[in-house]
């Protein structure tokens, strides 16, 4: 297996979050919590604004996390039809680092609502969900090798 993985390009599959006006104030929520550096493009800044209340507001973010983690996030511009809050998806974070995860489901429950404690699960993993402050689904698993 490893050398079929060796053989091919690298591939990537990162959530893209959309927001309505609020995609900054996301963005940065998530990297206070996930650390690492994140970028911020402006409708605005690349003349992209049909309507001008729009230039302030993100047209592409991106943080890339310590842990490898790539999480991207944009406002929907104006001119298009959007929900009120996403639905009908989770972003889920995996690993063998409880105490991390811990903090993750911690850190983005702040405001938010957790609709599962992060405890231990039939399948013997720890597992928890939340929905944080601006509506995105999360799912937090913690499975330790002897697990």
């Amino acid at each position: 297996m490893t050398r079929l993985l060796e053989d091919r390009m690298t591939l990537i599959l990162n959530p893209y979050l959309n927001f309505k006006d609020n995609a900054r104030d996301a963005i940065t929520f998530y990297q206070s919590v996930l650390g690492g550096d994140l970028t911020i493009s402006t409708f605005g800044e690349f003349g992209m604004s049909e309507d001008p209340n729009d230039a302030d507001h993100v047209m592409h973010s991106q943080l890339e996390t310590p842990d490898g983690f790539t999480l991207m996030a944009s406002d929907t511009p104006a001119h298009m039809a959007t929900g009120d809050k996403p639905a009908g998806f989770a972003v889920s974070l995996s690993g063998d680092d409880e105490d991390r995860l811990r903090g993750f489901f911690d850190g983005l429950s702040e405001g938010g609502t957790v609709d599962v404690p992060f405890a231990e699960a039939p399948w013997g993993a720890t597992f928890g969900m939340l929905t944080d402050k601006f509506g995105t689904a999360w799912m937090v698993n913690y499975a330790a090798d002897d697990k």
